[in-house]
């Protein structure tokens, strides 16, 4: 999977590198899986236990598979470890034929065998998102929220940056396998940075500078420049061309790409036995490339006002990566980067991904061998000054903390986690903690007694406007929440702590009351008249009525249908009537189907109101009704 700022490299970009690979090139190999230098002071051991140590680290699926098939992960020896040393111990290793595995009736070498692996979770990326637009799974894009990704792009950039920093040094470190990769990697850095080679560090500050500055030229002109610059192009050609007259392979021992070969290799089937190990692993890759690709679907159709369908996206990205793992590709997806550059270009059409891929079959077939003195600290500054735009999100996290707390929060914890963890437990952390908190806003929502504004029918929250009239002896309680199963207490809490009387409370100390006047009544030999104490008790309270504003209630269940008639049955025990106000037509549907308003909805006229008003306007007319009946008993 290789992210390219906020997106990923199009199919002609993924093309474009796995050609490279095809003819055991390792141009872009260490650029886009992890590779693992063991210690040397590490002995042998047998492939069981190899695996056994590998699968505690976690490390990505390619490198994961190569390792254990037997291959030597250093970039810089050729020997494999499984080889067997020769018993003198100056014998020359480098004349001991290359280490491969048999697949598939091949006979495979380390790069042809990384192919073969990608190639497997290529296609079982795209045949599981093909599965999801068959099932109708588009929806389950919007539980990626906008921040999560953000964070986790920006956590995953950051990973990048850490890994392709030692060729900015020219260092040759250990790449850290499993959790902790960006803090490890950092740690060996400043323990090896006397060792820089200072040949690459000076290519690498002038590489860095002219591509910030094309960049910025390129920002800052692109409404007057026809086509976009060519920075990289010409970083490349020009740091070739200095590498190769000026010897530094040789001279200063700078490490460069060596020999690419030019050609493709014949389309093959995906090797399905493969698949069975990688079958997992291929889950969070469809998963990452479907959200990218609907995110930016969505965002570009809301730009140019037209609309996107979810499920045919997933079918066209499936079929993406389907195809292209006969052709020996990576997973592929939508690319923020190079969509947005067409954006401004007027590109409109296929026809502009056409050209691009015309221009990089030309490298491919002629140019390819020309950039073999290409430096690697080079390409590492490409990779990481094409990362600026994810990184310059980190300007906007103030901004975001001002807009909402929640999305800044968010977007810290998936990018926190992707980059100093796992770039797979940051995506699962970002959206389990996304998801828990939208769980927590509706268990924890904003409630408020409304007053009536002066000489309207308008009822606000008390704290949030001022000069408001708090109706005499009625309590109107807003909800802003779904009422459901999850946040049924803290409904109840919030509603008991607003009125100030809990019903079950409120009966218990009446009961009390009325027990012990009636036992000092017995003591005093007097005949007790309980009429005389429930009527006492009713006095006691400040309210006869509690309106409920249901406007900001776009749902309920039947745990919520329950706890609106409990709430009916014990007010009523302490003489308090509980009223339903401004209800949409899915709460209303509900309560009639759970016989909240009685048999054939009898108690709906009292029961439920369009408008806060006339809910206090029919409780005021009840009260004086009651009161009058009271009188004439």
């Amino acid at each position: 999977m290789l992210i390219r700022e906020e997106g990923m490299l199009s199919a002609a970009d993924s093309f474009w590198i796995f050609s490279f690979h095809s003819q055991h090139c390792l141009l872009f190999f260490n650029k886009t899986m992890e590779d693992v230098s063991p210690d040397t002071e590490t002995p042998l051991v047998g492939p069981s236990l190899l695996e056994r140590r590998v699968r505690q680290r976690n490390p990505k699926v390619v490198v994961r598979e190569v390792f254990l098939a037997g291959f030597d992960m250093n970039e810089d020896s050729t020997p494999s470890p499984h080889q067997h040393l020769n018993d003198t111990v100056g014998a020359n290793l480098t004349n001991e034929p290359e280490f491969t595995v048999e697949l598939m009736g091949r006979q495979l070498g380390k790069d042809s065998f990384a192919i073969s692996v990608a190639a497997a979770v290529t296609f079982l990326a795209g045949a599981y998102q093909i599965s999801m637009a068959v099932f109708r799974l588009g929806f389950v894009s919007v539980y990626l929220s906008a921040p999560m990704l953000d964070g986790f792009a920006t956590g995953a950039s950051f990973t990048i940056l850490t890994v392709q920093a030692k060729y900015l040094l020219g260092l040759k470190i250990p790449r850290h396998q499993g959790y902790g990769t960006v803090v490890v990697t950092w740690i060996n850095i400043f323990a090896n940075i006397h060792k820089t080679n200072l040949c690459d560090l000076i290519t690498s500050a002038t590489c860095i500078i002219i591509l910030v500055v094309g960049k910025e030229i390129q920002e800052r002109y692109k409404d007057r420049l026809k086509i976009p610059l060519p920075t990289e192009l010409v970083v490349m050609a020009g740091a070739t061309l200095a590498s190769h007259f000026g010897e530094f392979n040789t001279q200063y021992h700078s490490s460069v790409s060596g020999h690419i070969p030019t050609g493709f290799i014949p389309p093959q089937v995906p090797v399905f036995s493969m698949m069975s190990r990688v079958v997992l692993d291929a889950i969070p890759v469809a998963v990452i490339s479907l959200a990218f690709t609907v995110s930016l679907s969505e965002m570009f159709a809301k730009k140019h006002g037209y609309t996107v369908r979810p499920n045919q996206e997933i079918v066209a990205i499936g079929l993406c990566n389907v195809v292209p793992s006969f052709f020996h590709c990576f997973t592929t997806s939508a690319a923020l980067a190079k969509t947005m550059v067409k954006d401004s270009t007027g590109c409109q059409t296929q026809v502009s991904s056409l050209i691009s891929a015309l221009v990089v079959l030309l490298v491919l077939l002629f140019f390819a061998p020309y950039f073999q003195a290409l430096q690697k600290c080079v390409l590492a500054c490409i990779i990481i000054v094409s990362l600026q735009g994810a990184l310059r999100k980190f300007r906007d996290v103030p901004a975001k903390w001002r807009a909402s707390r929640t999305d800044a929060i968010v977007w810290l914890v998936a990018m926190s986690t992707t980059a100093l963890i796992s770039v797979e437990l940051g995506l699962l952390v970002g959206m389990v903690f996304s998801m828990s908190c939208i769980i927590y806003e509706t268990q924890n929502p904003k409630v408020s007694l409304l007053g009536r504004v002066s000489d309207t029918n308008l009822y606000e929250d008390i704290e949030e406007y001022k000069n408001l009239t708090a109706p005499g002896w009625v309590k109107i309680f807003r909800f802003q929440a779904p009422l459901y199963y999850a946040n049924k207490n803290a409904f109840l809490r919030s509603l008991y702590k607003a009125v100030g009387v809990e019903p079950f409370l409120e009966l218990t100390k009446r009961k009390k009351a009325e027990k012990k006047d009636k036992k000092q009544a017995m003591t005093n030999g007097e005949k007790p008249n309980f009429d005389v104490f429930v009527g006492v008790g009713k006095k006691e309270l400040e309210f006869h009525t509690i309106v409920l504003d249901c406007s900001a209630i776009p749902f309920i269940d039947s745990t919520g249908m329950a706890t609106f008639t409990a709430l009916v049955k014990e007010y009523k025990e302490i003489s308090v009537s509980v009223l339903l106000a401004c209800c949409n037509t899915s709460v209303i549907d509900a309560l009639q189907k759970g016989e909240f308003f009685g048999r054939n909805n009898k108690d709906t006229s009292s029961l439920l109101f369009y408008t806060v008003h006339a809910a206090v306007l029919h409780a005021n007319r009840a009260a004086e009704v009651s009161k009058a009946e009271d009188s004439v008993v």
